[in-house]
């Protein structure tokens, strides 16, 4: 046990060397004990004897950035006794201690699991461990190579490699959902914050807290000075950004309205009673402990839609109050995908909405991206966005303020300014992401979806790769800007969606791919036509459409695979040759492949015909809403 004290000494003064014990920086080292009163009570019967006593690691390590991630050390002082060969001698032995501790920890929170043997620093071994929690599974730690971590690493190269495990990452937007509407009942009994107006009370005090003075100091403030001191700190992150002081004043106005609102000022008597500092300041305070650490880890997630979504769900009465029907998140990936963008691309959303598209594309170029020069230019100059409404507009920049990537280059105005689109032709788009404004009646002729379409595709550099995602009644309905759009663009490829994608607002939809300044006819092409009625998505009563199966990962990547290649399978894909005068959808085209057919299949199949048909009768009816590029 003595020499124990040896290897404990190693380990301490290198984590002394990679900043554990700097002050103020939110880490805090226990040993061998703990007075975080959940890990008490979940180790008190973890004795490594298995007696039913209490028992800790040597090291156990949290964080006031993500209070749900732990990282524990257990030490060995020979060398021999590492790991042992069945896993299950946790008193003799490093690996299996450390692991019989993860695994009691797991229950509530995720953790990185570090084992340590020898008495000096050349002799010293480590393995670095993963148990994700509300698991018992154990997962080797690796780097983003796939290598073994086999070293003692800093904080936060800790919390950023655990945080891309799958599981981890499944877990911690499965806590952010709850916390959404967790977060929705708050402002809604206590705030009684707009519908239109708490996606911004939220995405405001995420850009507050990027704020180093008012996130260490808002718990401290007086009820009476809060707003003003969150408005302030707003302002100073925008005056950091890289944005035109007209986008500025643009972006901040929809703040000021929250800046103001009675209920989140001085509290009344009766509000003080359970919220003493407020109810502003609860609010804030939950969401910097429970949306702020994935702000910093999840850059691929567009956390502030997610949150517009789920205000969405609970909206009364009129579904789309917000104005908006929202894209899921994971069609914003195969958008990117069958764009096949990267470092050289520049990608325009003329209905950027939150920005869920131009979020998906800037992760996707970035992966490709080799050096930092390139990475800059992606953040600079590929990104290109226009929203009409204000606070949709306020969204997207703070979207991009965030992740401290794109927000130059949006522009709050209609897609259809003449000043704004020679601004944007202006720097050469070559790839389109759409969800259009849906029409709102039958009489809505100007603002029938494929106008849309056509005029992101008048944006783009000729040859370039424009995709929509529209109504099936863009797809099956005549009407004179089809035969517009085929004259001076190519019809690539036409996607059925699943009729449940939209099922909240009722539309069926199908995905577009466009070749933007060849005409249809001088292409001389067929058309690709692709079946992607069934995404592996199942609707849950509390969650939505989630992947509770995991099928997506495989069905996205067939998907496109077929797209690329062109493939044909019978009642899958096929290829024809079509005028503005056809149909463009795939159920015209297909082939049924009857091997397959079975009773059940077919009943199946016909009442999916019947809810497809309905659905489309529900599209001709008045208020749709309108399309933005995030997740439902």
């Amino acid at each position: 046990m003595a020499n124990e004290r040896v290897t404990e000494g190693l380990v301490r003064d290198t984590l002394r060397g990679l900043g554990y014990y700097g002050a103020d920086n939110g880490i805090s080292i226990e040993e061998q004990k703990s007075e975080i009163s959940r890990v008490k009570t979940l180790l008190s019967k973890a004795s490594k004897n298995a007696k039913g006593n209490a028992g800790y690691p040597e090291f156990i390590i949290s964080n006031l950035k993500d209070t749900a991630f732990l990282i524990v050390f257990e030490c060995k002082h020979d060398v021999r006794k590492h790991e042992s060969q069945t896993g299950n001698k946790p008193v003799e032995f490093a690996v299996d201690g450390v692991l019989h501790y993860a695994k009691h920890l797991a229950k509530d929170y995720t953790v990185v699991a570090v084992a340590v043997s020898g008495e000096t620093a050349s002799s010293m071994k480590i393995s670095s461990f993963l148990v994700p929690a509300g698991t018992t599974e154990t997962k080797i730690l690796t780097n983003e190579s796939g290598a073994p971590v086999m070293e003692l690493l800093p904080f936060d190269d800790y919390y950023r490699l655990a945080s891309f495990d799958p599981d981890v990452a499944k877990k911690r937007h499965a806590d952010l959902l709850a916390f959404s509407r967790e977060l929705h009942e708050l402002i809604w009994a206590k705030a009684k914050v707009s519908e239109e107006d708490k996606p911004l009370l939220v995405s405001g005090t995420l850009i507050a807290l990027m704020n180093v003075t008012f996130m260490k100091t808002f718990d401290s403030l007086p009820a009476g000075e809060l707003q003003d001191a969150w408005l302030g700190a707003i302002k100073k992150e925008l005056d950091k950004a890289e944005i035109p002081q007209a986008k500025k004043d643009t972006m901040l106005q929809p703040y000021t309205s929250i800046a103001v609102h009675p209920n989140l000022g001085r509290p009344d008597s009766r509000t003080a009673k359970e919220h003493p500092g407020g109810v502003f300041k609860e609010i804030i305070r939950r969401i910097c402990e429970n949306v702020w650490p994935y702000i910093n880890i999840y850059h691929d997630f567009d956390v502030v839609g997610q949150f517009y979504g789920e205000f969405l769900k609970y909206t009364a009465g009129d579904k789309k109050a917000l104005g908006i029907v929202l894209t899921p998140g994971h069609i914003s990936e195969l958008f990117s995908l069958l764009a096949n963008v990267g470092p050289e691309s520049r990608v325009l959303d003329i209905c950027a909405g939150t920005g869920g598209f131009l979020i998906s594309a800037m992760q996707h170029m970035l992966k490709k991206a080799v050096t930092e020069a390139q990475r800059q230019d992606i953040r600079r100059n590929r990104l290109i966005g226009i929203e009409n409404s204000p606070k949709m507009f306020a969204l997207a920049a703070s979207n991009m303020i965030l992740r401290g990537d794109g927000k130059a280059n949006l522009h709050q105005a209609s897609c259809f300014d003449d000043a704004i689109i020679r601004s944007v032709k202006g720097m050469k788009p070559n790839v389109g992401m759409l969800n259009p404004p849906y029409a709102q009646s039958k009489s809505d002729a100007e603002l029938h979806e494929l106008y849309f379409v056509k005029q992101m595709l008048n944006c783009l550099q000729p040859g370039s790769i424009g995709i929509a995602i529209v109504p099936m009644s863009c797809a099956i309905s005549p009407n004179p800007v089809r035969e517009e759009l085929l004259k001076h663009h190519t019809l690539d490829a036409v996607m059925s969606m699943p009729p449940e994608l939209f099922n909240s607002v009722g539309v069926v939809t199908c995905i577009m791919v466009w070749i933007a300044g060849q005409p249809h006819e001088y292409s001389d092409r067929k058309t690709w036509f692709g079946y992607w009625r069934d995404d592996g998505f199942v609707k849950t009563k509390h969650k939505g459409r989630i992947d509770i199966n995991h099928r997506w990962p495989d069905i996205r990547d067939r998907w496109v695979a077929m797209y690329r290649n062109r493939e044909i399978h019978p009642g899958e894909s096929a290829t024809y040759k079509v005028s503005s005068t056809d149909e463009w959808c795939a159920e015209a085209y297909i082939e049924t492949d009857y091997t397959l057919l079975t009773k059940e299949i077919f009943e199946q199949d016909i009442k999916r015909f019947l809810l497809f048909n309905l659905m489309l009768d529900v599209q001709g009816s008045p208020e749709i809403g309108r399309g933005d590029d995030d997740e439902a």
